[in-house]
C-alpha cells in the first residue's frame, strides 16, 4: 500500500511539474507586444524606405523621397564610426557591481561618450536641416502642425 501511495504521489508531482513548465512556457510568450523602435526605423514597424519618421501623409514626390533617402544613407555612412566608438565605450564600461568604484575612470568614460553624443546630435540636426530644404512650404507647415499636436498630448 505504501509503495502505491509513493508511486501515485510521485506521478502527481511529475504531472504537476510538467503542467507548471507548460504554463511557464505559455506565459513567457506573453501577449503580442508592439515592437520596440519607431515606424520605419530600427526595430520599428512600417516600411523601411529610408524616410524614417516623416509622416506618410506629406505626399512626398518620388524625387523628394530619393533625395531624402540619399541624405539618410549619407548620414548613416558618415556617422558609422561615431556610433561604433560609442558602442565600444559602452561595452568597455567597468562593471558597477565589481565592488570597486573609480570616479575618475567613470568620469573620463562619460566625458568621452558625451563628446560623441554632441557630434551625433550635430550630425542629426544637419540631416534634419538638409531634409527640410527638400520639403515644400506646405509640407513644412504639415510637419509643424503634427509637432504642435504631438506637444499637446498628455505626458
Amino acid at each position: 500500500m505504501k509503495s502505491s501511495w509513493k508511486k501515485r504521489s510521485s506521478s502527481i508531482a511529475i504531472a504537476g511539474a510538467i503542467l507548471l513548465m507548460a504554463a511557464l512556457a505559455a506565459f513567457s510568450q506573453g501577449p503580442d507586444r508592439p515592437r520596440r523602435g519607431f515606424p520605419g526605423g530600427p526595430g520599428g514597424e512600417g516600411p523601411r524606405d529610408g524616410i524614417g519618421l516623416l509622416p506618410r501623409d506629406l505626399n512626398l514626390s518620388d524625387d523628394q523621397k530619393a533625395q531624402i533617402v540619399k541624405l539618410t544613407v549619407s548620414f548613416e555612412a558618415s556617422t558609422t564610426s561615431l556610433r561604433d566608438q560609442l558602442k565600444a565605450l559602452h561595452e568597455s564600461d567597468p562593471d558597477p557591481f565589481s565592488g570597486t568604484f573609480d570616479e575618475a575612470t567613470v568620469r573620463t568614460a562619460a566625458e568621452a561618450r558625451a563628446k560623441i553624443d554632441i557630434e551625433l546630435s550635430v550630425a542629426r540636426a544637419k540631416l534634419m536641416s538638409q531634409i527640410a530644404a527638400v520639403l515644400t512650404t506646405e509640407q513644412k507647415a504639415q510637419i509643424a502642425a503634427k509637432r504642435a499636436e504631438f506637444a499637446q498630448r498628455p505626458q
